[in-house]
């Protein structure tokens, strides 16, 4: 679906199908569904939809805070606020409000499917947000400190699988090299990584590690207010706190760094289950 779409108005609430312009063949695909009600869809486009905007994810993380309890890490959505201009004094003001301070990851509301969804930016300090080429609105988010290393996390149905991926360095390093400019990027193809040496004095310095069991917890829980079959989230965790924080939730993620002998069982799976899962509450 996501691949499939012409335009999407930021202005308006995301909201299937209002906002959203797709192809005439994915729209040839939408009437047909609504013509035969009776078909079997694994992932409805409506429940697909709120993952197209960075504020409804941002909103369906916030909910998983409960999951915290003592003797665990926490588990928390990044720190974050809506932007509708750049604006110096307004901005201060706003980030005072949101209790967010520097450096910042500026993103576009828009998630997915429009050409600069992935169009970002580090920011280090109130100035750099003049010129920002980042499109608006945007969502403005704490810059979590991990140590480089991020954990994807891929749902197919009731299997979880995860991978661990070298991420972006911490904010200082990342501060030395960006010259009193913005650090500007896109996330899916010129994403800063931390060298070698990066990643060595990252292990020196921290060892926090991941714990399991809570992300697991989140998954069930995100798979059930979602109501999806197939979606992906990646997880870092704080240097310092132990924070588990999910910066990011996404449908129909690569799932490049399962194997196929793992994942295409689950996959096979997953669509039985859900169809037959389907097939059943039509016969009732």
């Amino acid at each position: 679906m996501t691949d499939e779409i012409i335009s999407i108005d930021p202005n308006c609430s995301i909201s299937f199908p209002r906002g959203i312009s797709f192809s005439a063949g994915m729209s040839e695909v939408i009437r047909f569904m609504e013509e035969y009600p009776d078909f079997c869809i694994i992932d409805p486009f409506k429940n697909i939809s709120p993952l197209l905007d960075r504020l409804q994810i941002q909103e369906i993380l916030v909910r998983l805070q409960e999951l915290g309890s003592e003797g665990r890490p926490k588990l928390r959505a990044p720190h974050s606020l809506k932007v509708i201009n750049f604006s110096g004094s307004e901005l201060q003001k706003q980030l005072a409000e949101a209790n967010l301070s520097f450096p910042l990851i500026v993103k576009p509301q828009v998630a997915c499917g429009v050409a600069d969804a992935h169009n970002m930016a580090l920011v280090f300090q109130i100035e750099e947000f003049s010129n920002l080429s980042v499109p608006l609105p945007a969502i403005l988010q704490e810059y979590i400190d991990h140590g480089s290393k991020i954990y994807k996390f891929y749902v197919i149905g009731d299997k979880v699988f995860h991978a661990v991926k070298t991420s972006m360095p911490n904010a200082n390093l990342l501060k030395s090299s960006s010259g009193d400019e913005p650090l500007t990027f896109n996330s899916l193809k010129t994403l800063p990584v931390a060298t070698k040496e990066q990643l060595l004095l990252n292990r020196a310095q921290d060892n926090k590690s991941l714990n399991i069991g809570v992300v697991e917890e989140a998954a069930k829980l995100l798979k059930e207010s979602l109501g999806l079959t197939i979606f992906g989230f990646d997880v870092v965790v704080q240097e310092g706190s132990g924070d588990h924080v999910i910066v990011d939730l996404n449908y129909l993620p690569s799932f490049k760094e399962v194997p196929d002998s793992e994942a295409m069982p689950a996959f096979w799976d997953a669509i039985r289950q859900s169809y037959e899962s389907k097939k059943g509450k039509v016969q009732t």
